[in-house]
């Protein structure tokens, strides 16, 4: 009995750490995905080219893969992906779409 139960604790102990590795890279992509963002609309003017890969580099920096940029006159959509340590990783990336540009007239 006293088996089983450690058996029972050692299974639930394994899938909270798997939660919280999942919920840690969930978190680090939208954080790569807000600062990518705004770190491509920082610089929206120098060009789409540009302000991309400065998003991309700063995505980079924090341990996260930019899969898309998208710059649509001065607003910029990104998606970020972080993969979660361990076997989970195996199974699939978090992924987190961040805009950023000027408020629209109407949301003021």
């Amino acid at each position: 009995m006293v088996l089983g139960l450690a058996v029972v604790l050692l299974c639930c102990g394994g899938v909270a750490t798997a939660l919280a590795a999942v919920a840690v890279a969930r978190q680090q992509a939208a954080s790569a995905a807000d600062l990518s963002a705004l770190a491509a609309a920082a610089a929206v003017l120098l060009g789409p080219d540009v302000a991309c890969e400065r998003a991309r580099g700063l995505a980079t920096e924090v341990g996260a893969v930019l899969t898309s940029c998208e710059v649509d006159g001065d607003r910029v959509d990104v998606v970020a992906q972080v993969r979660p340590s361990g076997p989970l990783g195996r199974l699939g990336a978090a992924s987190v779409r961040a805009a950023a540009g000027p408020v629209p007239p109407a949301a003021r």
